[in-house]
């Protein structure tokens, strides 16, 4: 008898499957939160059943502008309620979110926009110059713009495009939500920079993204009505896919468009945040706040942090102004964070707080979604658990990437021998947990932003003084790492550090521009390679 009938012969498959998806979690809330608050942003206040109703109209609207099932619809826009909206709107219309990280220059969204076909862009009117000259730059048709005004913020709309208020005006609060047939449905496209200049295009499913959300709610052990304040851009793999695991929880989300240590502050204060996530940088923030942009609160707000390691230092000031940090790991392949700091109290509650800092900025062990996550030798072998042995960190797991968009050589090398090659370089304890030891790829993080040193270093070379650079990571206070410029001139050539950064700038996005410039002869190889660890060797000193 086959595993699908019992003696019955009822096909209990046909009868009861329903696909896994993050979709579910908002039409549930809708039903059994109808009047918790789900959304804040300011004055702003919708619960369930209004969050739940504007999703449904976004998604109808969708389908009566064309939008079809297998479609991209792309996003530019902040941390903000439309942003939230399009998470479940522009799946419940049967497309693909691709959600565009704000901070790129032109010519990356131009490439995104086209390598991710996307058919319509939901943009903040403070990133429309840039959408639309980046779809000037298109050598085919760009995706239609839908301004998504914000008067609260200082940007009213143009006149030049539909508005998105106008847009789910149109839509049918009544249309019936197109869910996956099969979990392995596309749900989403993230684009990641990897080693080279072009992002590549990575695809979620939708069982990925709903067991994400699961297992997170074991390792934050949530629960019921927490308050989540959006530090992480909801362009970052998908937010962590936290806003997606809000309704399961008829949690609240306030939302914060411009991240200071005040507005924190006041969010916390003002309206009970219980939890964040965040880079580094983000602690740093509130731990060098000035004493006026400081409120008071009672209670313990419990943040995951990931990017880069936090410094120790950090980790303990921080743990004495009532935050509770807790170390996870992941890469834009792996939905976000699929490691976790796994806290041993008994073990380490009584160590110095300089050793707990140690443990805590360890990546860690799998969380409850993920098969296995290890670090193995190049020949796929277990390395010794040692806390000395180096390897690569090798995912496998549910919330793991279907693949590179468009690119399967690519795919099969970072599937190869059965897990997703990670790239970063790890130490593993006694106790299973991970430690990265040093970036295999030399990619920069920035603020918890990936910045490509290839990339960098294709535009430095582009100055007519420049013969040869190299770009690595420098050690950085505020932002974890900054990228450092080490440049040789042409014979008789002359450039400013001041010159070579501003030319860096005019081609860059902000944060991808190099923070200082060395002018020196590069440590090379008798091939002639660049020896990169000299170079970061020298920034320690």
């Amino acid at each position: 008898m086959g595993w699908m009938k019992d003696e019955t012969g009822l096909d209990k498959r046909a009868a009861n499957y329903r696909a896994l998806t993050p979709l579910s979690h908002l039409r549930r809330a809708a039903k059994v939160f109808p009047k918790k608050t789900a959304v804040v942003y300011g004055e702003q206040r919708f619960n369930y059943v209004e969050y739940h109703q504007r999703c449904t109209q976004l998604a109808s609207a969708l389908t009566q502008v064309g939008i079809a099932s297998g479609d991209v619809v792309a996003t530019l826009l902040p941390n903000v309620p439309t942003q939230a909206e399009a998470h479940f709107g522009v799946p419940a219309s049967g497309a693909v979110l691709n959600t565009i990280n704000t901070r790129l220059d032109v010519g990356t969204i131009a490439y995104i926009f086209e390598h991710g076909e996307a058919k319509a862009a939901l943009v903040d009117t403070q990133f429309l110059p840039v959408a639309e000259a980046a779809i000037e730059q298109m050598d085919g048709a760009g995706p239609q713009i839908i301004e998504v005004p914000d008067d609260a913020a200082g940007y009213p709309a143009t006149g030049r495009h539909i508005t998105y208020d106008a847009l789910i005006a149109s839509g049918d609060p009544a249309f019936e939500w197109i869910m996956p047939s099969d979990e392995w449905e596309s749900l989403a496209l993230n684009y990641t920079s990897g080693t080279t200049g072009r992002p590549k295009g990575v695809v979620y499913h939708h069982r990925g993204a709903y067991l994400m959300t699961m297992g997170t709610v074991v390792s934050w052990q949530l629960t019921l009505a927490p308050v989540y304040l959006t530090i992480v851009p909801m362009f970052h793999c998908n937010g962590w896919n936290h806003t997606w695991m809000m309704p399961m929880l008829g949690g609240t989300v306030v939302f914060c468009r411009d991240i200071s240590a005040k507005a924190v502050y006041d969010a916390i204060a003002d309206e009970g945040v219980t939890h964040f996530g965040g880079a580094p940088i983000v602690l740093n923030t509130l731990v060098n706040s000035a004493p006026e942009e400081r409120r008071a609160f009672d209670h313990t707000v419990e943040v995951f942090t990931a990017g880069a390691p936090p410094a120790p230092a950090t980790l303990a000031a921080i743990e004495t102004m009532g935050f509770h940090i807790t170390q996870v790991y992941g890469l834009t392949e792996t939905y976000g964070h699929v490691t976790e700091c796994l806290w041993d109290g008994d073990a380490w509650d009584g160590l110095e707080q300089d050793k707990r800092s140690a443990i805590k900025a360890r990546q860690g062990v799998a969380m409850p979604m993920m098969d296995d996550i290890t670090v193995l030798d190049p020949d796929m072998e277990q390395v010794a658990m040692d806390g000395t042995q180096q390897g690569e960190i090798m995912i496998r797991g549910n919330s793991v990437m279907k693949g590179y968009l468009k690119n399967p050589e690519a795919t099969e090398d970072a599937f190869a021998g059965g897990y997703f090659h990670s790239g970063d370089l790890a130490v593993q304890h006694p106790d299973q947990h991970i430690q990265i030891a040093d970036r295999a790829k030399d990619i920069i993080i920035s603020g918890g932003e990936n910045i490509s040193s290839v990339e960098v270093e294709g535009t430095l070379m582009g100055h007519p003084a420049v013969s040869l650079c190299a770009v690595v990571a420098k050690p950085d206070d505020k932002w974890g790492e900054v990228p450092c410029a080490f440049v040789e001139l042409l014979p008789g050539a002359s450039v400013t550090e001041a010159e070579l950064i501003a030319y860096a700038r005019s081609q860059l996005a902000g944060f991808k521009t190099p923070k200082a410039v060395v002018f020196q002869e590069l440590p090379k190889t008798s091939t002639g390679k660049i020896q990169k660890f000299e170079l970061r060797k020298s920034l320690q000193s």
